[in-house]
């Protein structure tokens, strides 16, 4: 018996459902969200000729959308209707295309004339009539319970000749026949099916987590449809074949339970898998059905919790409470004793309606890796110098490696540097991390980031030597004498620096601890020389040297007191002028009695009075030019004013000359 092409809507859906299929493959499950349904509307996007394929493609690419909640677009949605109206109104559309296209209408809501829904319609009756396939029979009576869907009257004029028409396509008993030319029953082939489909349920495979399901030999890369659309096959062909056959087909449950939690899974998730001791952060369970919505009332337990090398850290279970407003299952992490670190939580899912059971598979335990950081503590903290590997020690200093040191230091090259330091977790444990990548999956995590403590030595001609020290170490020693070629002969002051991190660290810290002065041999001939430093490409764009200069002496300057009689002499223009003024006794008879011609008077002597601030200002800051321009705009001004002014004053002597 074939299973029939998987829908592309259906495949596109359980590739979105495989998440929970592919579980002990992922790092973590989360509901549908807005990624996937963009991921929907690519994945049916127009070929390059500018079609969408035919009506089937189309309708299924339609309803995918309508099944996941995506925005319709508005080209998708013309080229469909433009499709469907032209299968609808075609005379050569077959009845495929027909049902095909009425579905379409029905789900974007075409503009589509009941005219054209009424031939439709009379179309289909006529295959109904004539066909001998069962699969036109579909076909057509699909498309007239479409066309009824949407509100038009179909009645089938002989629905006894109908049925009679089915079942003699049929077995008299009602199961499927396998050889269409063949009139007599097929009992023996239907036994012979039950009996297959028994044995294809041996060969079901199945992850970690109790899920079934199928998959095909990988031969051709272009026809592979990979686990999810061959147990969809598999589903659609045997729930096809019980619809139809008189009997139990002998599956056992789990096998059904474990293949239906492929497809209608409740999915577990952590909304954050890096917890904080220091913060005492919350362990936090969502619940939600694969396309997000919330999940039925159930009870979320934590079972047991792992550590990093499967060692079992607590069975004891604990139920997790739930926070109706952000509909989120929690539980403190401080009563589980865990330290930093990696862990694996497995949790049981129950639900409390019994009757929710046959709606939700929850599957068997889920386990969630998580990742737990504190603050580690750093302890006996000494660094010193050492004659011997026997440990004569010249000098120790202790140090506080959470603050900057200014130890001071000697050595020479038959001497050793040591350097010894305790590390405890949150809860009083040494702190041993690995020297090597992480291998767990952590989510938002970058897990290059490992464990390391470096030393840094810094000569004064800026070469540096970086030493990594083990972590398992808690004393480490530098012996100059099998470096020196390393060092390159360099003798000087070398300043120290000590780099402490890790990922489950939250308190990881780069301190100065002070300098050596270190006396090393002179170079052979032939030793190696210390790299060329890089030069900084922005160092051309900082402060620049000193310039140093000399002016030159300044010339010798007359006394002041002849300073000051010159300044006299050119004064005396001044006192000359007002000397003159009052000669000449000075007086405003003349001034004009009138407002408009006293306003021109005023202006004119102001004017007068600004050319002489000009002259001073020339003789004590502006320069020639700048003074020159002043002076011809108040010289129009003048000229201006005083016309007027002066105009005034002639009348006034003609008038009285006159009288």
């Amino acid at each position: 018996m074939a299973a029939g092409r998987l829908p592309a809507s259906v495949t596109l859906l359980l590739l979105l459902l495989a998440a929970t299929a592919v579980a002990p493959l992922a790092s973590a499950v989360r509901p549908v969200s807005d990624a996937h349904r963009s991921a929907a509307a690519e994945l049916f996007a127009a070929s390059p000729d500018g079609s969408f394929g035919d009506v089937e493609r189309i309708y299924e690419a339609v309803r995918t959308f309508q099944i996941l909640g995506v925005e319709k677009d508005k080209s998708l949605t013309g080229e469909a209707c433009k499709v469907a109206a032209e299968k609808l109104a075609s005379s050569s559309s077959t009845a495929k295309d027909l049902f095909h296209a009425v579905r379409i209408s029905g789900v974007l809501g075409c503009g589509v004339d009941s005219g054209v829904y009424d031939d439709v319609a009379t179309k289909l009756k006529a295959v109904i009539k004539d066909t001998n396939s069962l699969l036109e029979l579909y076909y057509s009576l699909g498309g007239l319970l479409s066309i009824k869907e949407k509100g038009h009257n179909v009645v089938l004029p002989d629905a006894d000749s109908t049925f009679h028409a089915i079942k003699a396509l049929s077995q008299s008993d009602g199961r499927w026949r396998y050889d269409t030319n063949s009139a007599e029953s097929s009992t023996f082939a239907a036994a012979v099916v039950k009996n297959d489909i028994v044995k294809l349920f041996d060969t079901i495979k199945s992850y970690d987590d109790g899920t079934f399901y199928f998959d095909e030999k990988h031969v051709d890369a272009t026809e592979y449809k990979g686990p999810i659309t061959t147990s969809a096959s598999v589903v659609r062909g045997v729930t096809s074949f019980a619809a139809v056959a008189s009997g139990k087909l002998n599956i056992p449950g789990e096998k059904i339970l474990g293949l239906a939690k492929a497809f209608v899974p409740l999915i577990l998730s952590l909304p954050s898998k890096v917890f904080s001791l220091t913060s005492k952060d919350q362990l936090k369970v969502e619940v939600t059905t694969v396309f997000g919505s919330a999940a039925p009332p159930l009870r979320v337990n934590l079972v047991q919790v792992l550590g990093s090398d499967s060692k079992v850290i607590t069975t004891e279970a604990k139920e997790l409470q739930f926070d109706l407003d952000s509909n989120v299952h929690y539980l403190d992490i401080a009563p589980l004793k865990i330290d930093v670190g990696k862990y694996s939580l497995v949790f049981e899912i129950s639900l409390q309606e019994p009757e929710h059971e046959t709606i939700y598979a929850i599957g068997g335990r889920n386990t969630e890796t998580i990742f737990v950081t504190g603050l580690i503590k750093v302890d006996k903290a000494e660094i010193g110098i050492s004659d011997n590997d026997a440990g004569s020690v010249e000098s120790v200093q202790k140090i506080d490696p959470q603050k900057d040191a200014s130890v001071s230091l000697s050595a020479n090259h038959l001497q050793k540097l040591r350097l010894s330091f305790q590390l405890s977790t949150p809860l009083g444990k040494t702190f041993k991390p690995h020297q090597r990548p992480s291998t767990g999956s952590f989510p938002g995590l970058i897990e290059q980031i490992f464990f390391q403590v470096f030393l840094k030595l810094k000569h004064e001609s800026k070469v540096e030597h970086l030493f990594v020290v083990p972590g398992s170490a808690r004393q480490f020693k530098i012996d100059f004498l099998g470096l020196v070629e390393k060092f390159y002969y360099l003798s000087g002051r070398y300043d120290l620096e000590l780099a402490v991190g890790d990922a489950a660290m939250e308190n990881s810290f780069l301190r100065a601890l002070g300098h050596l002065e270190l006396d090393l041999p002179e170079a052979p001939e032939k030793a190696p020389k210390p790299p060329a430093q890089a030069v900084d490409p922005f160092s051309k764009f900082g402060p620049k040297k000193e310039i140093s200069h000399i002016f030159r002496a300044p010339e010798k300057r007359p006394p002041k007191e002849l300073s000051f009689a010159f300044t006299g002499l050119t004064l005396l223009p001044f006192v000359g002028f007002l000397i003159g003024l009052m000669r000449l006794g000075v007086n405003l008879k003349n001034f004009p009695p009138l407002s408009a011609p006293a306003v021109f008077a005023s202006l004119f002597h102001e004017g007068i009075g600004a050319v002489l601030l000009l002259y001073v200002l020339f003789w004590v800051k502006l320069d020639l030019f700048t003074t020159l321009k002043y002076l011809s705009f108040l010289g129009v001004f003048l000229v201006f004013v005083g016309h007027r002014a002066l105009s005034y004053l002639s009348s006034m002597s003609a008038k009285q000359k006159t009288a």
